[in-house]
């Protein structure tokens, strides 16, 4: 035992693995997961923003898949900073798929931003991109009734690699019980195109940015730590136990933990017997007459 905890060679024969997944099965229950959430809120279809990645490109194909191409539109928002071959690849994964896309270049957004926040930096117009195109995705989705797919993974939300109100905001997030690394396996047994899943990783932020480098790690090294700690309840005693650098240990875990605010709706100060986000709490859909008794 460890902390309380079976010891690593209890639990798993290969401790530094990465999750496993089964794809057909993933894919069975995302498509219903798509189809369900559609007709609870009676939407007539999504958009996604196409950035060129897995997995915007994972999420495109899901829906299609689910709902069919004519409900699902693809949003494609570059910025200045862009790479080119990323429109080329999202542009192809659309055609294939037989979905409708709209561009939306953002030059004139990011602009303004520029002339009024006064040399705001890489961060600050990283994270004004990224609100940018969830306007856009939203504005889109109000015209034509539609739901807005969100195409965050559960690394990036394990380790707060999303910008608040930005990529992560969105109707329901249908990746985000994926890592990375089993998003890749779903992508291959999807037939996502090989240049996209190819590819290393980037938000596109700046030139030649890449996730890897921004998060000090690979994927898979987060993975294999991240899913035992948060899937297999690893404590740091045990992760250390299994073979984990101490300091990559301390490092994720405590990224993890500051970037908790980021997984929770805002704090509400409690000052009556039933708040909003403290004892006032129900399923998304839950209605009976006149939308039911609290």
């Amino acid at each position: 035992m460890t902390g309380g905890h079976p010891a690593p060679a209890e639990r798993d024969a290969r401790p530094l693995g990465t999750p496993g997944l089964n794809p057909p099965l993933a894919e069975e229950a995302l498509t219903r997961f798509i189809l369900a959430q559609v007709e609870a809120a009676g939407a007539a279809g999504v958009v996604v923003g196409l950035s060129g990645g897995i997995d915007s490109a994972v999420v495109a194909t899901l829906c299609v898949r689910a709902l069919g191409p004519a409900r699902v539109l693809g949003l494609m928002m570059p910025s200045p900073r862009s790479d080119q071959r990323d429109a080329t690849d999202a542009g192809e994964l659309a055609r294939g798929l037989g979905m409708t896309t709209e561009v939306v270049p953002l030059s004139v957004l990011l602009e303004g931003f520029a002339s009024l926040a006064a040399r705001p930096g890489r961060v600050r117009e990283g994270n004004f991109t990224a609100r940018a195109r969830m306007a856009l995705l939203y504005d889109r989705a109000a015209r034509d009734a539609r739901l807005v797919a969100g195409t965050s993974n559960k690394t990036e939300l394990l380790l707060g690699y999303t910008t608040l109100w930005g990529d992560m905001a969105a109707a329901f997030a249908l990746i985000g019980d994926l890592y990375k690394s089993q998003v890749r396996r779903l992508a291959e047994h999807l037939d996502v195109p090989a240049a996209i899943r190819e590819k290393a990783p980037s938000a596109g932020l700046w030139p030649g940015q890449t996730d890897e480098e921004e998060l000090g790690a690979t994927y898979e090294d987060l993975d294999a730590l991240l899913h035992h700690y948060a899937d297999l309840r690893y404590d740091a005693p045990a992760l250390l136990a299994a073979g984990f650098d101490e300091e990559f240990v301390r490092a994720t875990l405590t990224r993890v933990h500051a970037q908790e605010f980021k997984r929770r709706m805002p704090v509400v100060p409690k000052l009556s017997t039933r708040t909003v986000g403290h004892d006032f709490l129900y399923p998304r859909q839950w209605a009976g007459p006149w939308g039911g008794h609290p």
